[in-house]
């Protein structure tokens, strides 16, 4: 048996979002057959915003070495031994809304965001314009990332709380799912 039980661990994530207000609406687990290398995708969104159109997607992703690595140090200690830090998963969160028509200045929604993040939850902003046929408009697509590092030894002790993460998480939802209307313009 592993030292970390991970699929148990995306159950939690899963029952803590629901806690701060957010709809679990799917989970996919990927497994690469070369390297082992594992994902676990969540869909979430914020309890007031099914249907659209601000989706939130959070993924962890499992680096077989790391966790070797970590289970090997892990075997070296005595017992009662804090576990060694210095070992990661990397948790990411990607907001998405569909193709805006009025798309806000970049800039300007990356420092607003960055006070809700704060450096708890960094963000980043980028936008992408694609063109289906050369004689369309051109559509802006708004993705907003965040990645954390999930410490193996918090993790193991039980210790890591992401309260806070999600608590921001909400506040970012709440703040694109207020200027999205504008944004798609439906206002």
């Amino acid at each position: 048996m592993a030292i970390i039980d991970v699929p148990g661990y995306v159950a939690d994530i899963k029952d803590h979002a629901t806690d701060h207000q957010f709809h679990v609406h799917d989970e996919r687990h990927f497994v690469e057959t070369y390297s082992m290398r594992q994902t676990w995708e969540v869909d979430l969104h914020p309890e007031r915003a099914c249907g659209g159109p601000v989706d939130l997607h959070l993924a962890i992703e499992v680096d077989p070495r790391t966790l070797l690595a970590f289970e090997d140090r892990m075997l070296e200690l005595p017992e009662d031994a804090e576990p060694p830090a210095g070992f990661f998963f990397p948790i990411l969160f990607t907001w998405e809304l569909p193709p805006l028509q009025d798309a806000p200045d970049l800039l300007v929604l990356a420092t607003d965001l960055a006070g809700i993040g704060g450096s708890e939850l960094p963000l980043k902003v980028q936008a992408i314009d694609s063109t289906a046929e050369v004689t369309d408009a051109p559509e802006r697509m708004l993705a907003i990332t965040s990645r954390i590092e999930l410490g193996l030894d918090d993790l193991f002790m039980h210790r890591e709380n992401l309260c806070e993460i999600f608590d921001r998480c909400h506040e970012v939802s709440d703040f694109l799912l207020d200027r999205a209307p504008a944004w798609l313009d439906e206002a």
